[in-house]
């Protein structure tokens, strides 16, 4: 049977990381395990994770750098990425196993729904699984899965500042199509609803725009923080 690790980066989420962790525990087997990646965290963070799962992993901050911390204790054969605000759904394991064992694709991603009610979020996620579907790029929001082997040969994440989940996608491509698994995950939207949703959609645009024209990651950051 395949064996999957969900890996789950995390800074400062004491508040938010019990209904993920949660989420994760009430289909948790022999089959699978729950690696929580600390960068860091002042808050509970660490205490909340300790309360859920024996494998909490202490790394130096940053989500690349974290999500390959994790992975390099993981013994699963497929490693799924998680961010702290995403839940997945309840037959998301067994979706991963079914689809990796019937097609000869090695990695891919779920469609992403946001938690908000307002109308723009059902139009912004739209957009999202829409040009994941037609560029082959996935990101962070929408848990990546990928064959342990694959993420090995391909030498994990690259160890940037932001846009880890786009360059990852592109090296992934290269060796096959990824698989798009139409039941979502669901993200929280209170990042967007704190900052404004326009004003998020805005500089998520920007960013992208910047980033394809060859700004580095680095001074990407800075606008992104």
């Amino acid at each position: 049977m395949l064996k999957i690790s969900i890996i789950i980066p995390v800074l400062n989420e004491a508040g938010h990381l019990e209904e993920v962790l949660k989420q994760a525990l009430g289909f948790q087997d022999e089959e699978l395990e729950l690696i929580v990646v600390d960068g860091g965290s002042n808050d509970d963070t660490v205490a909340v994770a300790k309360r859920h799962t024996g494998q909490v992993v202490v790394s130096d901050r940053g989500r690349a750098k974290q999500m390959n911390a994790g992975a390099d204790v993981a013994n699963g054969d497929i490693l799924l990425f998680l961010h702290a605000d995403t839940v997945l759904s309840i037959d998301s394991c067994e979706l991963i196993k079914s689809k990796i064992s019937n097609d000869h694709h090695q990695w891919g991603r779920f469609d992403v729904r946001l938690s908000g009610d307002n109308k723009l979020f059902r139009i912004i996620e739209f957009f999202i699984n829409w040009r994941s579907r037609i560029s082959s790029i996935a990101t962070g929001d929408q848990a990546i899965f990928v064959c342990r082997k694959l993420f090995d040969e391909i030498g994990g994440f690259p160890e940037m500042p932001l846009m880890e989940d786009i360059e990852i996608s592109k090296r992934l491509k290269r060796v096959s199509k990824p698989i798009c698994i139409t039941s979502a995950v669901i993200t929280s939207t209170r990042r967007w609803e704190e900052h404004g949703i326009l004003r998020t959609v805005l500089l998520m645009w920007q960013l992208r725009f910047l980033y394809f024209i060859g700004v580095s990651p680095e001074r990407l950051i800075k606008h992104y923080r």
